[in-house]
């Protein structure tokens, strides 16, 4: 049975819906027998762009925020499944302003899991980000937390499965460098690189939907789907977009790095590496599940992280690295569904 057939004549509900991923699901579920896509944000403007554009019964939108309570029992009454991608992701921002994160990344997800629990949601797929490992900065740390937050809510969530993915840099989303390096050179712009060096994960729209359905089908409470993913310096990107535009001459300037930022990204740490259970081009790291009742464990003993080697964290730097015409095959393939701008 396809996995997109669990969703025949049930409610779907995307938080944070009108954004780049809420958009990929809409286009993956229009043309499926699902009864209904609930899309919840606080944009009225994005939300009546999709209205337009979309123009079907099946798409039901809720003005609201993941912040307030109120607003997302309204949205989550009636619904089988939730999306939960609703997250303030801008580093920069988050650490001029750390407590909006808090209240929205941290906050926001413990109001969206209470509410599902409380009205019997079956799943909750809550999307997290490489960001959260090792954080350095309070995007970061906001989303580790907001990991911490579905972990423990999950430990007793009654007949609702709570689960997590986390994932890189999606390719072409709404905020990223693509569409700033694509605009910059459409308009003969210099493009603005803040440390050539840098890796990132490279995915595509429809690889972050594949993981989230993937953790819908294989989840169960408090796991956390990490898919296996390329990588490509920021250097090898600008080339590979340059390629595409066949203006290889194009001025590129080193801005130097911005608040906060990493040089590579981590999506397994060390730690958890050693209880990730690598599923072909998944890994699913599993929670653990032990209480606060310590002393039944130092009679039998823990597994150690004593001697675990800096290289066996799963990162952008040790992945699979992308060429640039490896790099440019996959940027031909967003522009191919649209995904590209």
């Amino acid at each position: 049975m396809n996995v997109i057939d669990t969703f025949d004549n049930k409610t779907l509900l995307i938080t944070g819906g009108t954004g780049s991923f809420g958009k990929a699901v809409l286009e993956r579920f229009l043309n499926t027998n699902v009864k209904e896509i609930r899309v919840l944000s606080r944009d009225e403007k994005k939300q009546d762009d999709l209205r337009k554009n979309y123009n079907s019964k099946k798409i039901k939108f809720y003005i609201g925020d993941v912040r307030d309570r109120c607003s997302i029992d309204q949205a989550v009454k009636g619904a089988e499944y939730i999306f939960h991608a609703a997250a303030l992701k801008q580093v920069p921002s988050c650490e001029f302003f750390p407590m909006e994160a808090v209240k929205t990344n941290i906050i926001g997800t413990e109001n969206v899991i209470l509410s599902a629990i409380s009205h019997e949601v079956s799943r909750v797929i809550c999307l997290s980000t490489d960001k959260a490992v090792y954080p350095i900065n309070a995007m970061g740390a906001s989303k580790a937390m907001m990991e911490k937050v579905m972990v423990a809510l999950s430990r007793n969530s009654g007949s609702t499965i709570i689960c997590g993915t986390r994932y890189g840099n999606v390719m072409g989303s709404r905020g990223s460098v693509i569409p700033l390096f694509t605009n910059q050179i459409s308009n003969d712009l210099p493009i603005t690189v803040t440390n050539p060096e840098m890796t990132r994960f490279m995915m595509t729209l429809d690889d972050a939907v594949n993981l989230v359905l993937y953790a819908f089908e294989n989840g169960k409470n408090g796991d956390i789907f990490v898919q296996k993913s390329p990588a490509a310096t920021i250097e090898t990107l600008v080339k590979a977009l340059l390629k595409s535009f066949g203006k290889d001459q194009h001025k590129v300037d080193i801005i130097g790095t911005r608040h906060s930022e990493k040089l590579f990204e981590v999506l397994i740490g060390r730690e958890e590496m050693r209880v990730a259970e690598d599923l072909g081009q998944y890994y699913r790291i599993r929670p653990d599940i032990r209480d606060l009742n310590y002393n039944n464990y130092e009679q039998k003993g823990q597994i150690t992280t004593t001697g675990v080697s800096s290289s066996a964290e799963y990162n952008s730097h040790n992945t699979h690295r992308l060429d640039v015409d490896a790099m440019y095959d996959l940027l031909m393939k967003l522009d191919d569904t649209g995904d590209f701008e």
